[in-house]
């Protein structure tokens, strides 16, 4: 995976024998670093303008209650009606409930369930990843043994029997993908935190005494978070694919909410009269999912030293 390079691994001052590096040091070290991230990141232009895209679509989602022009749930119009008529932007669905209102209110969901579990996966994956990857042995050998187990099952079809398992809702969903998710990140954290751990400046600060809860907290957590983060994002974009694809099958989000899948699977009963029910969430959630992936690859040349000096 490509990401942090270990080789540019944060390497303890006491380590490189400069004991006079202070806070205030580290602190602007650390945000010079953020601003040639940034400068980087500028750099691309297809990973800038989904970064845009996504903040749009977050921010009009998050203001769905101020800005929607109708209640996602009532009927305000004759069943599917067409884009631009009866005074509805996007048309109306099957059931006469304005498009673009559930769309504005389906993007909270939507995006917090292709976000929360990935960020809650990512947290877990970074405690038992590190745990197996440095201090190794029967830890190493529990984790990566149910992981071999959990691997034997395809991520989509794991989710599908977890979710249901469960009564149908969002927080099944919320559940479902972190499990699934997990193992993926959690491989990745241990391959880094064995690649870091074998580096001279762990030696060195093992030299001057410091605890293992101290290496693994200031030195190994920093230099693997930043893979961890790269990878986790580009799965965002697939993890809101796998959260519509559970609302498609009646074992997230229930009606009358709306997420995206819910509003594709309405959308099946019209698509001859009105494709634009389902052709319109659709199409946001491919979308945003390409978005996450752009944004992901932008982070990982960002976060990479020797990719962000080309």
């Amino acid at each position: 995976m490509k990401g942090h390079s270990p080789d540019r691994a944060i390497v303890p001052a006491d380590a490189r024998g400069s004991a006079s590096v202070g806070v205030t040091s580290g602190t602007r070290s650390g945000l010079r670093g953020l601003a040639g991230a940034w400068r980087a990141y500028r750099r691309d232009r297809s990973s800038l303008i989904a970064l845009v895209f996504l903040l749009m679509v977050a921010g009009a989602s998050l203001l769905a209650p101020a800005i929607a022009p109708h209640d996602p749930s009532d009927a305000v119009t004759f069943r599917h009606a067409a884009p631009m008529s009866e005074g509805l932007v996007l048309g109306a669905d099957g059931d006469g409930r304005d498009v673009l209102s559930r769309l504005l209110w389906g993007g909270r969901i939507s995006l917090m369930v292709a976000v929360l579990p990935t960020l809650l996966a990512l947290a877990l994956s970074l405690v038992i990843g590190i745990a197996a990857g440095y201090f190794g042995r029967w830890s190493d050998h529990v984790a990566m043994r149910i992981l071999d187990m959990v691997f034997a099952f395809p991520l989509v079809l794991l989710a599908i029997v977890i979710a249901s398992m469960l009564s149908p809702g969002i927080l099944t969903v919320t559940v479902a993908i972190m499990v699934a998710l997990t193992p993926y990140i959690t491989r990745l954290v241990r391959t880094a935190t064995q690649s870091v751990k074998g580096l001279p400046f762990i030696e060195a600060a093992h030299a001057a005494g410091a605890g293992e809860l101290a290496i693994v907290t200031r030195y190994v957590l920093p230099n693997v978070l930043a893979p961890a983060l790269v990878y986790a994002t580009t799965l965002m974009g697939f993890m809101m694919v796998v959260g519509a694809g559970l609302s498609f099958l009646g074992l997230g989000t229930q009606p009358p909410d709306a997420d995206w899948g819910v509003m594709v699977a309405d959308g099946r009963a019209v698509l001859r009269k009105a494709p634009h029910v389902t052709i319109i969430p659709g199409v946001m959630i491919i979308l945003v999912s390409l978005s996450f992936a752009f944004v992901g690859d932008g982070l990982r040349d960002a976060l990479d030293p020797r990719r962000r000096h080309r």
